[in-house]
This record gives structure tokens, C-alpha cells and sequence, in this order.
């Protein structure tokens, strides 16, 4: 007994289930005076016990049909079951009447536990926002709330924190982290008198801005209301069952109407005779397997996704999927790792590939920048064999560093020319790491961020399916996503876009595919992503790495985040 219990509640289902007490207490409660009802002998207890039943039951789907009466919504599913039931109980029809009610609400109490297992519990999205900003006041500092701070004011951002507000950098350089914003992979270098925008993370060292916009007209505030609005526009697929029941209930009650009027009106009998049949055939219209298989069938659909990592929020979505005619996606951490890669090791004659990959990893294993990292990552250092006694890193160049001995520079072509040393730079859309040993070139490094493995498949599947119109829309430079969308198949690449500008770009697709009957989908993973995926049709959020915000604003999410799935 004791295993039973620990079973069924580590089951996710039945948890799942369990979490809507009213309707299964109101599922039991009914069960039990059935029971009663059908025990009892013939009499008006046993009578009322069925209504009663019927009651307890029923009355969300009786209280639905009287407030949407009253909203102007006659014909709908909660109307054609209102009267049917009604119909059986005028016709004594008790345990027909209870039954139909009873199924409904078990179907419902399924679908909603497998819409319930699929959500998860995120953040908000107000994680992007910093809540105070360090305002600069002569020689002193003070800490306050972004929304205080007006146009002109100086802030100080430190290494590692987000930017409150959109400024104008005043420090010499930094490197920003703007991929929140943009989805873009590389830091970005930013000099004196660039801008800096809020919702990014400053990753270098402490910087001095001048505030240029008040909060509510800053970039992350612009993202906020942007998911406000995407989503009061989004439209809603109502369920088949709906649909359905705006189309066949008037007919079913037109016809009932006619069935008890006009045959005793033409003198074809008594008037009680053909309001009974009006009533029996009200009864064996309502489409019992039809209202109750809906919500059940709708549950198999989300549960077997579940069970294959891909959550859905709403029975809907699952209409919409099978309209959909667009995809569009997200690059970074979507079709691609979202990660950079050593992708080749170019040594000039005479140097070894080895030498070249250990003197550069040891260069750089104390740089905390994505690029450097990247290249430790790929090849560990062995710190018998490569001993640094110093090192000095530059901001937007590079690393030098004694080694063994050996003077090791590595950066970019800047950080070759600025300890004049020639350099040809290599013509590629990836990035390159350029090493210098004891004043002479000795060959570049090259890292990218790679596809995921499966991104190809993917696009070739959904054209398979009939999707013959797929998006990359990146905040990356064009170059590169072109690079990466020729590689996956993507028919359209759209680059170097800001998060309102995906918004755009989605709402110019969604109006072209609903003009066909079509739906569109987003595919995307990250902040920047948010406003899109609330926008589209159905928003599709990658959810092992993806960000809170994106997951929260998506309508199904992918958990291994294999773009096949």
C-alpha cells in the first residue's frame, strides 16, 4: 500500500491530475450519488438523487451556457450539451443526462492535466531589467532606481552588470555582451562615444555613461511593451468542438423546433406526442462521443509530446501546428550551438600545428573571454609544459604573454600591428585568432559558432511536410548569417535585426500566410527572442538552454533543444 502511494505520487500524470481538486471532488462526488441513485429503489429520492447529481456536475457547463447567452454566444458547445441534458432529463432519462456531463468533465480534467505537466514554472521577464542604476554625483555614487534617472546624468556600469539604461559610452573601450538583445554570439566592442544599450552586459571593466534616453524610451523597456502588444495581437485558433458547435447546434435546435411545431400544427397529432419526440431527438442529436472524445483526444496529443521532450501550453496550439505554412528562426542557440568552436589551425611553414595551439592556449587560459575560452576549451594546457611568468590583456586586442621564455602575442590584426607585426588577414565570415611568437607570425586560429548537428535535417523534414517557406531572422552580421543559412537550407536569411524588427519582419508573414490560410511559426531561444515568440502564431522556445523569458513567452517548448524535434 505504502509502494502504491509513493508511486502515485511520484507519477507526473496522476500529480497532475490530482492539482484540480474542485473537479475531482466534483468527479467523486458525482460518482458516489450515482451509486446512491442506482442502488436506491424506484421512488423521488432516488430521482433526486440523480438531479442532484446531475447538479453537481453539471453546473459549470450549465453556468457557461447562461453567461455566454448573455455575452451573445448561443451557439457553443456548453449550449448544445445544456440542452441535450436537459432534454434527457424531461424525458426521464436520468443516468443519460449525468453520463454525458460526467465524461465531458473527466475529458477535461485529463486534457487540463496534461496542459498542466507541460508548463513549467520560469521567471519573469523582468530578469533582463536591472533594478537600480549607479548615478555618479561629483566624487561620490548613489544607487538608485532606473526610472529616476533623467537624460544627461553620468552612471557607472561595472564588469559583469547589466546596462540600466541606453547611453553614451565615455570610458575609452569595452566589450558588451548585447546577445540578450540582438542574439548576437560575439561580444561586441564598443569605444568612446559609441552607444551603449540598456539590457546588455558590460564584460571588460568599470565604465562611465551618459545617460541619453529616460527609462520608459530605453531598449529593454521598448522589449517589455513590445511582448505587451505581440501578445494582445496574437490571435487565438478556437478548438474544432467550438466550431463545430456553432454550425450544428442552430441546426440540431431549428430542427427540434420544427419537429415539435409543425406537425401538430398541420393536425399530424397531439402537441405533447411531437414536443416528445422534439425532446428524443435532441437527446440522440447531441454528439456525445464527439464533446467527450475532444478534451480525451486533445490529452493523448500534449502527453505523447511530453513524452518525446516537447511541452505544449494549450490544446490550440496543437490546430495551429498542423496550419502552420511559415517557420521562422532564431540563428544563435537555435540552429546553431549558440557557442563558439575551433573550426581550423592555420600554421605558417615551419611551425608546428602543436606548437601553435599550446602556446596559444596557455596565452589565453586566464582570459574570461568566450573566444579565448573556447580555444582552452579545445586544447587543454599543460602548465609543466608551458610555464607564464606574465600576461596582459587588452581589451578589444588581446592577450600578451611571457611563456617559456617566448613573447606570445594573440589577438586580432590590431593587436599584431599595434607590436608591429605583419599581418595578412585572412577573407572568412568566422572569426580569427592571429598568434605571434618572438616578434614573428606564426599562424591564426579560426572559431565560429557551428550548426547544430541535426539543423539541416530539420529544414529539409519541414519542407518534406510541406513548409516551403522557412526564415533565419539574426541579429548577427549578414556575412555570417548568410554563411550559416546556406549551410542549413533556410530559404530566407534576414540579418543584423533588433528585436522590433523581427516583429516586423513576422507581422509582414503572418499577414501573407493568414491571407492563404496559413499559420506562422517562430523558433528562437533568447530575450531577444521574446517579443516574436509572443507575436507569431505559435512560439516554439528552446528550453534546455533557452532564456526564462523566452520559455514564458512560448506556446510549446523543445527540452533538448534539438531543432528536429
Amino acid at each position: 500500500m505504502k509502494n502504491s502511494l509513493a508511486t502515485r505520487q511520484n507519477n507526473p500524470i496522476i500529480r497532475s491530475l490530482f492539482k484540480d481538486k474542485r473537479r475531482v471532488t466534483m468527479i467523486m462526488v458525482t460518482i458516489l450519488l450515482m451509486i446512491i441513485a442506482v442502488l436506491l429503489p424506484a421512488s423521488p429520492l432516488k430521482i433526486a438523487a440523480f438531479v442532484l447529481a446531475y447538479l453537481v456536475i453539471g453546473h459549470p457547463v450549465l453556468f457557461d451556457s447562461v453567461k455566454n447567452i448573455g455575452a451573445g454566444e448561443l451557439f457553443d458547445e456548453n449550449f448544445l450539451m445544456t440542452v441535450a441534458t436537459v432534454g434527457a432529463l424531461l424525458l426521464q432519462q436520468y443516468p443519460e443526462a449525468v453520463a454525458v456531463m460526467l465524461f465531458f468533465e473527466i475529458g477535461e480534467l485529463f486534457e487540463d492535466a496534461a496542459i498542466s505537466r507541460s508548463k513549467s514554472s520560469i521567471s519573469s521577464l523582468l530578469k533582463v531589467k536591472a533594478t537600480t542604476a549607479t548615478v555618479r554625483r561629483g566624487d561620490t555614487t548613489e544607487t538608485v532606481k532606473p526610472e529616476t534617472v533623467v537624460p544627461g546624468d553620468i552612471i557607472v556600469v561595472r564588469a559583469g552588470e547589466r546596462v540600466p539604461l541606453d547611453g553614451e559610452l565615455l570610458t575609452s573601450s569595452t566589450l558588451v555582451d548585447t546577445s540578450a538583445l540582438t542574439g548576437e554570439s560575439m561580444p561586441r566592442e564598443l569605444q568612446r562615444g559609441d552607444t551603449i544599450l540598456s539590457g546588455s552586459i558590460n564584460q571588460s571593466t568599470t565604465v562611465d555613461v551618459r545617460v541619453t534616453k529616460p527609462y520608459e524610451n530605453s531598449t529593454i523597456a521598448r522589449i517589455l511593451d513590445l511582448v505587451q502588444n505581440a501578445s494582445s495581437k496574437k490571435t487565438t485558433t478556437e478548438r474544432f468542438i467550438k466550431r463545430f458547435a456553432k454550425i450544428y447546434t442552430p441546426v440540431v435546435v431549428g430542427l427540434a423546433v420544427m419537429l415539435a411545431i409543425i406537425p401538430p400544427f398541420v393536425g399530424m397529432g397531439d402537441w405533447s406526442t411531437w414536443i416528445n419526440r422534439a425532446l428524443v431527438f435532441l437527446v440522440i442529436s447531441c454528439p456525445c462521443a464527439l464533446v467527450i472524445s475532444v478534451p480525451l483526444s486533445f490529452f493523448g496529443g500534449v502527453s505523447a509530446a511530453s513524452r518525446n521532450g516537447i511541452l505544449v501550453k494549450g490544446s490550440n496550439f496543437l490546430e495551429v501546428l498542423n496550419q502552420v505554412s511559415v517557420v521562422a528562426f532564431d540563428k544563435t542557440g537555435t540552429l546553431t550551438k549558440g557557442q563558439f568552436e575551433v573550426s581550423q589551425v592555420l600554421p605558417v611553414s615551419g611551425v608546428s600545428e602543436a606548437k601553435l595551439t599550446g602556446y596559444t592556449a596557455a596565452a589565453e587560459q586566464q582570459s574570461t573571454h568566450p573566444i579565448a575560452q573556447s580555444i582552452v576549451s579545445a586544447f587543454p594546457v599543460d602548465k609543466t609544459t608551458y610555464r607564464v611568468t606574465q600576461s596582459t590583456e587588452t581589451a578589444g586586442h588581446g592577450v600578451a604573454a611571457l611563456i617559456n621564455g617566448v613573447q606570445v602575442v594573440v589577438g586580432n590584426a590590431k593587436a599584431l600591428d599595434a607590436n608591429g607585426i605583419a599581418v595578412s588577414e585572412l577573407q572568412t565570415v568566422e572569426t580569427v585568432v592571429y598568434v605571434a611568437l618572438d616578434g614573428v607570425y606564426a599562424g591564426a586560429i579560426t572559431v565560429a559558432d557551428q550548426p547544430k548537428p541535426d539543423a539541416q535535417t530539420a529544414i529539409a523534414d519541414l519542407k518534406k511536410h510541406g513548409v516551403n517557406e522557412t526564415w533565419m531572422l539574426t541579429g548577427d552580421s549578414e556575412p555570417v548569417a548568410d554563411a550559416i543559412g546556406t549551410e542549413i537550407g533556410v530559404t530566407n536569411v534576414a540579418a543584423g535585426l533588433l528585436p522590433e524588427q523581427k516583429v516586423g519582419i513576422v507581422d509582414q508573414l503572418t499577414t501573407a500566410a493568414h491571407a492563404k490560410n496559413g499559420k506562422v511559426a517562430f523558433v528562437g531561444d533568447g530575450i531577444n527572442d521574446t517579443p516574436v515568440l509572443a507575436r507569431a502564431d505559435v512560439g516554439i522556445a528552446m528550453g534546455g538552454l533557452g532564456s526564462d523569458a523566452a520559455i514564458e513567452a512560448a506556446d510549446v517548448v523543445i527540452m533538448d533543444d534539438q531543432p528536429q524535434r
